[in-house]
């Protein structure tokens, strides 16, 4: 079986991003991690990543304009061989061309059941609506923020004494398992 090439783009620690490398190390998996890249040179996850042995790219988009920075990061998925880029805690936002090169081939998990909570705070605005279900979503990336085919979703019981970040904690739990085994059957296509 040709395992297919994945990139991971992170802003942070890279939870997400250490559950698709765990989960890749399987024999059965389909795809492998052949490239962590952030936006932020000084991102915990890229330290684990290279610990791991996986290859990491970093460049700081400040002062080079969204155009220049999407075009090196899209340089460094492109020579990594990467078929499909699995957003991890990435908190950039994709341009349209960037979308356009890699149209239908980028995922990301997002801490809500979606179509519900787009963007931030997703947590404390299912919490303060008095929903009674939270969860998180994979789906496949567009131009419009969290609006892709969903892909997955697990949904979470929102308990009555919870708050944001007991919620959070919870919801990322569910993310753990869900993003691999979403990432696994949109890899097997």
């Amino acid at each position: 079986m040709k395992r297919k090439r994945v990139g991971v783009l992170i802003s942070g620690r890279g939870s997400n991003m250490q559950a698709l490398v765990a989960a890749s190390r399987k024999a059965d998996c389909p795809y492998e991690v052949v490239l962590v890249a952030s936006d932020k040179p000084d991102a915990a996850g890229l330290a684990w990543a290279t610990e791991q042995g996986v290859a990491t790219f970093a460049l700081l988009p400040r002062g080079i304009g969204k155009a220049a920075y999407e075009a090196q990061m899209l340089a460094a998925l492109t020579e990594a061989r990467v078929d499909v880029v699995a957003l991890a805690g990435y908190m950039r936002l994709l341009s349209e061309d960037f979308v356009d090169a890699l149209r239908g081939r980028i995922v990301n998990i997002h801490p809500s059941l979606l179509p519900k909570y787009k963007g931030l705070d997703t947590h404390a605005r299912a919490i303060a609506a008095g929903d009674t279900m939270a969860g998180c979503s994979v789906h496949v990336v567009t131009e419009e923020l969290d609006a892709g085919e969903i892909l997955g979703q697990v949904a979470i019981p929102v308990l009555d004494d919870d708050d944001a970040d007991a919620l959070a904690a919870r919801v990322l739990v569910a993310e753990h398992a869900l993003y691999p085994s979403v990432l696994a059957e949109f890899t097997s296509r």
